[in-house]
């Protein structure tokens, strides 16, 4: 299911219709490029791109199940295209140089063909990437260099993501069990197959690494009784989580912490962190998982949820900086599977046990927040945030749905159990599987 959003501009002047030296010398550029990318692209495979400009209407690609309409509003587009890679794609968007009818399918034809696509970030792009690299640099995961980049997104107002959000306020991917299954449901089922997995009893004393808004230490204790210590670096997250548990009548049952995870002490039964591992950072992951083996009792066990990049593709993720690190998670780097696997066999004595993947619930997921977006775009408006804000966000949201949609993500629930665990991890794994017809199996997740 697609939505498509339209945005009203004032006309943007074209480069090729002003008569300075300069702009002539831009307009020259601008067709050079516009013709090396139709070059570049018009063998796309899996699906078609129809650009249409003031030179007329022209087709990328041979064919496919998915078709996408740009509109380039001004041709720099092309210019910073051929010159800047895909980041500098997307800031043209912000700038709305170009729009599209349909985000989501134009991500899923150059997911589709990455080989092709690929060739937009060599050349002189190399030189843009550079400068994007050391601003992503700044924004390590430190201490405080965690607390900024937290602030950056999970504080911009809860308020705009409650206009977003289902009732549990789950702000990572739900797992649906049916067709017909809500958002809510969704969101439910996420947080019961976790405790499913931990085996959560009601003498256990559960520590959750992310908060969130407290819905999931909201969800241990109320339906499986159990003690939870949950912690947070977002205040505006702390404030809405600390009023959640006073509501519901949990001030006894849950402990709500307002500290790095790094600072953390003290022994726990059962641990659990959900899309949290994404704002850790590639060079503090031993340190992470450490301290999650630390702070385990002997017979504990952890689950992780987490988005993953293919491991094929790992190195270079990690030399190159991306839409989502540069305007929505400064400081963000999404693992792999091999990348947690060695981490955890470096820094702690976890045993992994089971693996559980299901991208295609986050694609799901992201479809209906992007709706729930959409319908709201008027009071997100009213809460003071820019139309740039909105064309952001929409572009985020296609373009994290398209990466699941094409499986070139995934997000999965990692189990690990300490030396002395001696809970019968497969026969979880495998009620789980039963419990979700659509889910899709991991080939890990019934290893012995």
């Amino acid at each position: 299911m697609s939505t498509v959003f339209a945005f009203k501009h004032s006309k943007v002047p074209s480069d090729d219709h002003d008569s300075t030296p300069v702009s002539a010398n831009r307009g020259y550029v601008n067709r050079f490029a516009r013709r090396l990318l139709v070059q570049k692209l018009g063998c796309l495979r899996g699906g078609t791109i129809q650009i249409t400009d003031s030179s007329g209407s022209t087709t990328l690609g041979l064919g496919g199940d998915v078709q996408a309409r740009l509109d380039v509003r001004n041709p720099s587009f092309y210019r910073h295209a051929v010159l800047g890679g895909s980041l500098s794609v997307a800031e043209s968007y912000l700038r709305g140089d170009w729009d599209c009818d349909d985000l989501t399918a134009f991500f899923r034809i150059f997911l589709r063909n990455l080989p092709i696509t690929d060739q937009l970030e060599r050349g002189l792009s190399r030189i843009t990437k550079l400068f994007h690299r050391l601003y992503h640099s700044w924004h390590a995961n430190s201490r405080s260099g965690s607390q900024r980049n937290i602030r950056a997104h999970y504080d911009l107002g809860n308020e705009f993501f409650r206009l977003m959000l289902d009732e549990t306020l789950s702000y990572s991917s739900g797992i649906f069990l049916t067709p017909t299954s809500t958002l809510h449901d969704a969101s439910l089922e996420k947080m019961d197959r976790i405790c499913r997995k931990l085996d959560l009893q009601p003498n256990d004393h559960l520590l959750e690494i992310g908060t969130g808004w407290g819905g999931l230490a909201i969800h241990a204790a109320v339906k499986y009784g159990s003690r939870v210590t949950t912690t947070t670096i977002s205040q505006q997250q702390f404030d809405v989580a600390q009023q959640r548990i006073v509501d519901a009548g949990l001030s006894d049952r849950v402990t709500l912490l307002l500290q790095d995870y790094r600072d953390l002490t003290g022994q726990f039964d059962k641990l659990v962190s959900v899309e949290m591992i994404e704002a850790v950072g590639h060079r503090y992951f031993d340190n992470y998982f450490g301290k999650c083996s630390e702070l385990l009792q002997p017979g504990g066990t952890f689950v992780l949820q987490g988005i993953v990049m293919p491991d094929r593709r790992y190195a270079q993720y990690l030399r190159s900086v991306d839409f989502i690190q540069r305007y929505v998670f400064p400081g963000g780097c999404l693992p792999s599977i091999s990348s947690i696997l060695e981490s955890t066999a470096r820094a702690t004595d976890l045993r992994f046990v089971h693996a559980e993947d299901f991208g295609m619930h986050y694609a799901q997921t992201l479809r209906e927040w992007r709706q729930r977006f959409h319908a709201r775009v008027t009071d997100v408006l009213a809460l003071g945030y820019p139309h740039r804000f909105i064309r952001m966000w929409d572009y985020y949201l296609s373009y994290c749905e398209a990466a699941f949609e094409e499986r070139y993500t995934g997000v999965v629930q990692i189990q690990f159990d300490k030396p002395l665990c001696q809970r019968d991890p497969i026969h979880i794994g495998r009620r789980a599987a039963e419990w979700c017809p659509l889910w899709v199996c991991c080939p890990w997740a019934l290893m012995p």
